[in-house]
């Protein structure tokens, strides 16, 4: 009988739970390969209720139609980078590209900020994976979270600094 140990307890080949002398446990417990922790599927769930919550949100909002400007709408002041400087802040936009992804508008909603476009997508695709694994457990998210590490911190700066180069090269004025 080959024992290996599963969750800090000790299981047969079959995935059995075994008592400390190897014989069966009197309340078996069998591992399900590929299946997440209760906890991690309630972590899941919140990702996913966060993700309609934003998306939600900005349905809600009316786009401004200057490309910037919508965040105005939720009781926030005005961007004080834009006020002082007439110059876009390296987020400029975001609130704005989501309410028109969440309007189904891409084209306007890239033309507010590209990476605001993107990131609505992505927030998006975060409900939906959020919500998968929650009711099924799957490990879809673990292989999303391995994907994230230096490199791909890298990647959002330099999309982000892209973005804003963008903005500074289209900006209107406020």
């Amino acid at each position: 009988m080959a024992i290996a140990r599963v969750s800090s307890a000790l299981t047969d080949s079959n995935g059995i739970l075994l008592n400390g002398a190897g014989r069966e446990s009197a309340r078996p417990r069998v591992a399900i390969p590929g299946r997440v922790e209760p906890g991690e599927r309630v972590a899941a769930a919140f990702v996913s209720l966060v993700a309609i919550a934003v998306l939600g949100l900005a349905t809600w909002l009316t786009p401004d139609p200057s490309g910037h400007g919508t965040h105005q709408q939720l009781g926030l002041t005005p961007c004080v980078w834009t006020v002082t400087m007439n110059r876009p802040c390296p987020t400029c936009g975001m609130t704005t590209a989501f309410s028109n992804a969440a309007h189904g508008d891409f084209v306007s909603s890239f033309r507010a900020q590209p990476l605001g476009m993107v990131l609505s997508i992505v927030t998006a695709m975060a409900f939906w994976v959020g919500l998968y694994v929650a009711v099924t457990g799957s490990t879809a998210g673990r292989l999303i979270l391995g994907m994230m590490g230096s490199r791909f911190a890298w990647l959002a700066v330099g999309a982000l600094l892209a973005a804003w180069v963008y903005k500074l090269a289209t900006w209107q004025g406020a």
